[in-house]
């Protein structure tokens, strides 16, 4: 198991109260056992109404509401109104991944999370979206602060998840808990590209609903 170097971490503005706008159980395990170390009251917002298919979408769900029940973290359960998602990447279906459509989809769901806060009095909102490699920080960190913004006092929390060990340590947990391991990044497009990729390697398309993360062999790290 890796080392935890992570120290005890504050919000800003010393609140204790943060909504983390979760995209799935893989991503977001680490950065809730970190803050529930750290004594932090979070509460779990899942609004990703851009995963395709409906299938996908409902055990990316269920896994991220199996985690909360094991730490008895409040889960908040948001509409899947995938087509306004549609509508509003209307155009920027050949866009790459970390491209526009990918800004758009990311303004959409903290613009729905700070909504939510602003209404239950969260001064602090943060994003489990970045601690994966495969999404650009910046990118993410400014679609936060910029649908924080809207609202007076509000703040998103930049923190950097994947630093002293966080990615390594997000591994360990999905292998412990024997996650759902999504294989895209989650919309219709991501599926599109990622299966091209795969069949231009020689492999196989993704099959919805079929791989989980392994039980860590004895020893392993």
């Amino acid at each position: 198991m890796a080392l935890d170097l992570r120290p005890n971490l504050t919000p800003p503005n010393g609140q204790r109260r943060v909504l983390v706008h979760s995209c799935c159980a893989p991503c977001s395990c680490e950065v809730m056992e970190t803050m529930l170390r750290s004594g932090i009251d979070l509460t779990i917002f899942f609004y990703n109404p851009n995963i395709h298919p409906r299938q996908e979408y409902e055990i990316r769900k269920q896994e991220n509401i199996r985690f909360t029940k094991k730490y008895t973290i409040p889960f908040i359960d948001a509409d899947y109104d995938r087509e306004n998602w549609f509508g509003r990447v209307k155009g920027l279906e050949g866009e790459p991944e970390m491209g526009r459509r990918c800004t758009v989809c990311f303004d959409m769901r903290f613009e729905r999370t700070a909504l939510y806060a602003h209404e239950h009095g969260f001064k602090v909102i943060t994003s489990s979206l970045g601690i994966s490699r495969w999404k650009d920080m910046d990118q993410i960190n400014g679609c936060g602060m910029r649908a924080a913004s809207r609202y007076p006092g509000m703040v998103y929390w930049t923190y950097n998840w994947r630093k002293m060990g966080g990615s390594q340590r997000m591994y360990e947990i999905s292998k412990q808990e024997r996650f759902y391991q999504q294989e895209y990044c989650g919309c219709v497009y991501s599926l599109r590209d990622t299966n091209k990729w795969r069949l231009e390697k020689g492999k196989e398309r993704i099959q919805i609903g079929k791989t989980y993360y392994s039980q860590p062999a004895k020893g392993e790290s």
